[in-house]
């Protein structure tokens, strides 16, 4: 790997560890000279209904500013990020781009994305200070503008918490001995399962925690998966598992739809997307949920962990980068296109005045009866905790399936299957030429 790429991966990482202020502006929107007359933008996205969200722009703002944005529908993820990395390579990405929070670093040190800081820096208020973080990676650079996140929340089914005089957990502690006491007055019941093959609940359960698995030490590059903070969330989980209060199966199975649409599990840690979740997997118990803050590790804390999200990005690759930062910055601040994207694309906005109003004026259909549903989201979403991610976030995430999936299905060591985790990033990121401290 050249020594210059190497470099600038260190000094991401130093910036998303640290919130350095010194990271060098790539790929700077210097190019609004040679924009005049119409302009055409491509945008890669996944997100459904984006291209209704779009049509809001092409005929309204665009259309006046004479530039005109063409969605490409793309899949999502590890396919994505490799996708537009290759077109890179080639000075053929598209304009804009859909990224996940957790690539934004692999892409910005790829020198795929543009620093739009004097074009959309002036939006900065209107997110949350931990959302505006992942996309500035702590610098004064700003990389992307952030679209929609996924704040960690717990769910419970009111009505069987209420039949079995349980109270709703506040600390793990209290989510422990919750799931202790449903055990003993329900055996053919569990409190929740632990899943597996979601990677993206465990790291952000991790966040919570106050983990931060990649950071930069001097020269090289720190991975500390296995540190003390993601050590406890493993331990706890892996000792309900084996203590056999909680059930140990994957979500998003027939089995588990099974499960909490029975009232076989009576409780779920998600995010603020799973009302769309449930209606599908669960609909027969509609109106029975109700959610509530995630549990702390400490009384005194107030602080969630994130779950998805992603951001609009602007390539390094884009002619018109003035133009294509104007349509980022539109998509995720104007009122209608969120309302928009509230409505045709499901998602929960970054932008803090939106997850107030508009579509989230009224609770969701499946929480008819919890009417603070969406004020209550909004005031979890300020307490996300800050985020580090790294290069490879895809080989912590795969090896963390198999890992902890044979733990879970054992009734094993969790801790064993973390150190799995650690080792195998660390040694992915030697195999590529990075430099790493142990």
């Amino acid at each position: 790997m050249p020594h210059t790429k190497r470099r600038r991966l260190v000094t991401t990482a130093l910036a998303v560890a640290l919130g350095a202020t010194t990271l060098a502006a790539c790929g700077s929107g210097d190019d609004s000279k040679s924009e005049s007359g119409p302009v055409s933008l491509t945008y890669w996205t996944w997100t459904p209904g984006m291209d209704k969200v779009v049509d809001l722009w092409n005929k309204g703002p665009g259309k006046k500013d004479q530039i005109t944005v063409t969605v490409k529908k793309q899949a999502s993820g590890d396919t994505l990020v490799t996708k537009i990395l290759t077109a890179h390579k080639a000075k053929k990405a598209p304009d804009l781009v859909q990224a996940e929070y957790q690539a934004l670093p692999t892409l910005v040190s790829n020198d795929a994305l543009a620093d739009i800081s004097k074009q959309v820096g002036d939006i900065k208020g209107k997110f949350a200070d931990g959302v505006w973080q992942q996309t500035t990676l702590g610098t004064d650079a700003v990389y992307a503008v952030p679209q929609d996140i996924g704040p960690m929340m717990f769910y419970y089914r009111e009505d069987l918490f209420k039949q079995y005089g349980l109270t709703v957990p506040t600390t793990w502690d209290q989510f422990a001995e919750t799931a202790r006491q449903l055990k003993k007055k329900a055996p053919d019941k569990e409190l929740t399962t632990f899943s597996a093959n979601d990677s993206g609940l465990f790291a952000g359960l991790a966040q919570q925690a106050g983990a931060k698995w990649w950071t930069t030490s001097g020269s090289k590059w720190k991975v500390a998966i296995d540190d003390p903070a993601t050590q406890k969330v493993a331990t706890f989980w892996g000792g309900l598992v084996k203590e056999g209060v909680i059930d140990n199966q994957p979500m998003y199975t027939p089995s588990w739809n099974k499960a909490i649409d029975t009232g076989k599990q009576i409780a779920w840690v998600s995010a603020v997307w799973a009302p769309g979740t449930l209606t599908t997997a669960a609909p027969d118990t509609k109106g029975k949920w109700a959610m509530a803050p995630l549990p702390q590790w400490s009384a005194a804390q107030d602080v969630t962990g994130s779950w998805g999200g992603s951001s609009t990005a602007v390539t390094t690759d884009s002619a018109h980068k003035d133009a294509a930062a104007k349509f980022a910055a539109w998509l995720n601040t104007d009122h209608d296109a969120l309302d928009a994207l509230a409505k045709d694309s499901g998602i929960y906005p970054a932008s803090t005045s939106a997850q107030l109003s508009g579509a989230f004026s009224n609770p969701p259909a499946y929480f008819s009866n919890q009417a603070d549903f969406y004020p209550k989201a909004a005031e979890i979403a300020k307490t996300t905790a800050p985020s580090a991610w790294g290069p490879n976030v895809n080989v912590a995430y795969a090896t963390f399936n198999d890992a902890f999936g044979a733990a879970a299905k054992n009734k094993s060591d969790f801790a064993a299957a973390l150190k799995q985790m650690q080792d195998a990033t660390v040694a992915d990121m030697k195999k590529q030429g990075f430099e790493v401290s142990q």
